[in-house]
């Protein structure tokens, strides 16, 4: 790999807007991989631009690391991705923002409801959740997680 086609940690935190500790920490997670020039400096393949914007842009989308890294690692480091490696990914990713807007979708309409009672608290609530009825079908917020009230009425 020529020098000349690769970047340094410096300009790569330059074109990503990253700090070069933030890419430190992608490539001890194997996002990107640096090899060395002379000097023992890490040097970055300019299509790892292209990972970590991927890396930005799947944070602000709420994907949580683990998932991001996931994706990237159906790529390869030694070459850049085409068109297609994005596509694929696209459609992976899909799923998962579609099940994200959901759970948001759902927050805002408890959210809503939440605040026109006025007690805020899915624990005590009488009209969601009396006697804590949501607590029988496990752990975690069971309405956000797909329970309604009317699961657990009457039991």
């Amino acid at each position: 790999m020529a020098l000349a086609s690769t970047l340094s940690i410096g300009d790569l935190a330059r074109r990503t807007g990253l700090s070069v500790s933030a890419i430190r920490f992608y490539e001890t997670r194997g996002l990107v991989r640096a090899t060395r020039g002379s000097g023992n400096q890490r040097r970055f393949v300019r299509s790892d631009i292209r990972r970590l914007s991927f890396v930005l842009i799947a944070q602000q989308l709420g994907l949580s690391l683990a998932e991001i890294e996931a994706e990237l690692s159906t790529l390869r480091h030694d070459q850049a991705p085409t068109a297609a490696d994005w596509r694929a990914i696209g459609a992976r990713m899909r799923g998962v923002l579609a099940a994200k807007i959901t759970m948001l979708q759902r927050t805002c309409e408890l959210l809503d409801g939440c605040i026109g009672c006025g007690c805020l608290s899915l624990d005590r609530c009488a009209l969601y959740n009396p006697n804590d009825r949501a607590a029988r079908a496990g752990p975690g917020p069971r309405f956000l997680l797909g329970n309604k009230a009317a699961d657990f009425e009457d039991d």
